[in-house]
């Protein structure tokens, strides 16, 4: 089984694309699998199920840092056919992930995922939009906060907050503010699951 995360930058023309090509570029290559961006500010990204929701959330964490964000869906599956590039590649996962995206923005939902097995999409996904009322509001600063910690997860306050060139103290108010504990709960419980599914 495998997971293909297909997105789009939403009003991605209110920041020079430079800027957040080249950020969105080096996340995409650090998350470890194949991807691609088509089309300006599209993209398709193939990783391990288990590191699905924990790229997802890194790319909504960079994006909201930028003052944009994302619109994304997790498909889950087989690859049966290996193109020349990952959109040339074909099999469940991708055709989860595109049927389910062409949806979104009427559905007006930032992130979900289509695993095939009912019962888990309902899950999880009720539980994403839950959690999107939080991700959807981060501002910049704990956006920030989130995806250094993410990064750096064995890392302490203090030294996060050295990384961000701030006090423990502000970095605590970061964390509470980005609900960031709650969403550890979440992507902890979605690796448990979707172990439980493959």
């Amino acid at each position: 089984m495998t997971s293909i995360i297909t997105g789009d930058i939403i009003k991605s023309r209110k920041v020079a694309p430079p800027k957040w090509l080249d950020d969105l570029q080096q996340l995409l290559s650090e998350l470890g699998g194949a991807f691609e961006i088509y089309r300006g500010d599209e993209f398709q990204l193939e990783v391990k199920p288990e590191n699905a929701l924990n790229s997802a959330i890194k790319i909504k964490a960079l994006m909201r840092k930028l003052g944009l964000d994302v619109r994304m869906s997790i498909g889950f599956g087989d690859k049966t056919y290996v193109g020349k590039t990952l959109s040339q590649s074909n099999g469940s996962a991708f055709l989860r992930s595109g049927e389910l995206f062409e949806t979104l923005k009427k559905q007006k939902i930032n992130l979900a995922v289509e695993s095939g097995s009912d019962a888990f999409d309902r899950e999880i996904n009720l539980m994403l939009k839950l959690s999107l009322s939080i991700m959807d509001h981060w501002l910049a600063q704990s956006a920030e906060y989130v995806l250094l910690a993410l990064e750096y997860g064995d890392l302490s306050q203090e030294e996060l907050g050295q990384k961000l060139g701030i006090n423990q103290a502000a970095v605590s108010r970061r964390r509470k503010r980005a609900y960031f504990d709650l969403i550890i709960e979440l992507e902890t419980y979605f690796r448990k699951r979707i172990k439980e599914l493959s």
